[in-house]
């Protein structure tokens, strides 16, 4: 149906503006792009688990070192040094020698040193494997979304913007790039050596190591609260983002109105109020990221307070605690390195996980994009569209582009082979709707359209379309060379064939007149050409394909009237033996047509040749009488060029 690109544009605004959203999914949805890369993801986490392990042992080797060495005691466990051991099972730590708890300091410094230089060689290993497979996974994302993108139907298009799409691909994609590059194996890296750190603590010491972490639940509340209003924020700021880049696109893209309506201190005020909504977001985000930090350092100073004043005690009263074996000086330092790498990797998720809050917005944007359902595409049994011979038949065809409006209704006519069918009417009438069903840019919400006894909608549009050549009013051409926008329309066409087309359709005298010929890259949209010239490189381009029906939109609406008689030369051997439907709004085109159809409100009111609608005088009698007739003027002889009719 038709009105699919609205409910389309509805559901996509639904997706934006809904309650933050269902992050599992999501994350789920990260995960099955990285299970396509599954060996790189392995290897990382293989790294960063030897990373963690070189951190989560040294704070033991220190303990060691204050144990053992620099103020032994009875209760010490040394295991480390068995000579050591020995003594303070026989109470001989006074015979220790200093230069035995020198050699013994010089081992575990060399041992600590080993370890720390392992683990940042590791981890860097690791973060370079993880971001070289999140370059894999993001490739890959954008692949699927530029091809959705492809995919979807004109009517999607028009009813989204094109800024706002074009921000998926590039800022949500680059919000998500940052988070892949480094924050999501800080996440994980952090995770894991807080669980291992929480487990060697309580191996250590129970109630100590329950003490140390009583602030954990009041760090865990901080961070959901404050991490969910940031994601909040971010999904806002990625939406008014898309806004920016929408009302950017627009704008950049009509300068010429503006400037010509003086439209310029208008523009600049509503990119001023797009702009301060992004602005806005972005401040309330970077408020409770703000916040998140320096609560979280608070409350990780107030455990360090916690392992310094219990164990302090414990060790100056040479009382166990709450039971257990008396807490050596040794295990006060270790549980002050634990708390201490404890905190670091909650402070360092806590301002990464805003950045994982942000990417998750930007992927519920890119996942809901991807998810939307394409209106128009082929049956599971679609066949190939055969060699088309141009007959092309509308049977009681009615069309819409929203629900419950039709803009056809109850169309039927038939083009034989070789026939060339004008379509003129008022605006509104329904003239490019007819048009846009033969090639299946829509879909008819009744009766059918058949080329040559085969319903457009069995057989697979990417083998119907090449064989429909169709030229618009509006011309787009790329930022290429004239040779490449020519030999769009065949793009394993030799140089001599492009050349031929454009001389069929008398494109060829102006070319050569450019700076490189052929060779001369177009600004965008074929900036530096005039109208006409960029109607007669995309008349070229549709000559080169050869197709079996043509659709033109009044292609010769915007060349002058030398121009014109040319193309119309040209056409006379273009045209013959195909089909073709032209929209038009020149009496020349119309005067040459196998048959002419008027419509009004969607409807054909009147159909035949141009001299039989003229013989009824009926309404397009009136139009011929009222635009039309000025046409014919100048074939008096005084001169005066021909008029174009205004188009419809």
């Amino acid at each position: 149906m038709m009105g699919g690109g609205l409910d389309g544009a509805r559901r996509l605004m639904e997706g934006e503006n809904r309650k933050a959203a269902n992050v599992s999914a999501t994350l789920k949805r990260f995960g099955q792009y990285f299970g396509v890369f599954l060996g790189g993801v392995v290897a990382a986490l293989i790294l960063i688990f030897i990373a963690t392990w070189a951190q989560v042992v040294s704070p033991d080797y220190i303990g060691q070192a204050v144990d053992c060495y620099l103020f032994p005691q009875t209760t010490s466990n040394c295991w480390f040094d068995s000579t050591v051991q020995s003594a303070i099972q026989s109470n001989t730590i006074t015979n220790i020698s200093a230069d035995v708890k020198i050699a013994g300091i010089g081992h575990l410094v060399l041992i600590l040193l080993g370890l720390y230089i392992v683990g940042a060689v590791v981890s860097g290993l690791g973060f370079f494997v993880m971001s070289r497979t999140g370059q894999y996974v993001l490739r890959k994302m954008r692949q699927d979304l530029f091809r959705k993108l492809q995919s979807l139907s004109m009517n999607f298009y028009a009813e989204n913007e094109v800024g706002n799409l074009m921000s998926r691909i590039t800022s949500d994609t680059d919000t998500i790039q940052q988070v892949l590059s480094f924050a999501l194996l800080s996440v994980i890296s952090g995770a894991l050596l807080m669980v291992w750190i929480v487990i060697k603590m309580l191996q250590a010491n129970v109630p100590y190591a329950l003490l140390s972490l009583a602030v954990v639940p009041f760090m865990a509340v901080a961070t959901v609260y404050f991490s969910n209003q940031a994601r909040k924020a971010f999904r806002k700021s990625r939406q008014e983002m898309g806004n920016v880049n929408a009302d950017l696109q627009e704008s950049l893209a009509g300068v010429r109105e503006v400037q010509a309506f003086n439209r310029a201190d208008e523009n600049i005020d509503n990119f001023r109020r797009v702009n301060a909504a992004n602005r806005d977001a972005n401040v309330r985000a970077a408020a409770f990221t703000s916040a998140l930090n320096p609560s979280l350092e608070a409350l990780g100073y107030i455990a360090l307070g916690v392992v310094v004043v219990v164990g302090g005690v414990s060790v100056l009263r040479n009382e166990p605690l709450l039971g257990t074996s008396i807490i050596s000086l040794g295990t006060v330092f270790a549980f002050l390195q634990y708390v201490q790498r404890f905190n670091q990797p909650i402070t360092q998720i806590a301002v990464l996980w805003t950045n994982i809050q942000s990417a998750i917005a930007g992927g519920e944007r890119i996942f809901g994009l991807l998810d939307e359902p394409i209106d128009l595409q082929n049956k599971p049994d679609a066949k190939p569209m055969p060699a088309i011979k141009g007959k092309v038949e509308f049977d009681n065809v009615s069309a819409g582009y929203k629900s419950n409006v039709p803009v056809l209704r109850g169309i039927s006519f038939t083009a034989e082979p070789g026939q060339t069918i004008a379509i003129v009417g008022p605006t509104g009438a329904g003239k490019t709707t007819i048009i846009n069903l033969i090639p299946r840019f829509y879909d008819v919400t009744g009766g059918a359209v058949r080329i040559d006894g085969i319903d457009v909608r069995d057989v697979q549009v990417e083998t119907l379309r090449p064989q429909i050549g169709i030229v618009l009013q509006d011309t787009f051409l790329f930022s290429d060379t004239v040779m490449n926008n020519i030999r769009y329309g065949k793009l394993d066409a030799t140089d001599d064939q492009v050349i031929a087309a454009a001389k069929l359709v008398a494109a060829d005298s102006f070319i050569e007149r450019l700076p490189q010929g052929y060779q001369t890259v177009l600004g965008e949209r074929g900036s530096g050409l005039s109208q006409g010239q960029r109607q007669l490189i995309a008349i070229a381009r549709v000559a080169l394909m050869d197709p079996a029906l043509l659709i033109l939109d009044e292609a010769t609406s915007s060349v002058d009237t030398r121009t014109e008689r040319l193309i119309q030369k040209a056409f006379e051997h273009l045209l013959e033996g195909r089909t073709s439907f032209v929209i038009a709004h020149r009496l020349s085109t119309i005067r040459n047509a196998n048959l002419v159809m008027m419509l009004k409100d969607g409807e054909i009111i009147e159909r035949g040749t141009h001299n039989e609608l003229l013989a009824k005088k009926g309404a397009y009698y009136d139009l011929y009488m009222s635009q039309f007739r000025r046409e014919e003027e100048p074939a008096s002889g005084n001169g005066t060029a021909p008029e174009s009719i205004p188009a419809k």
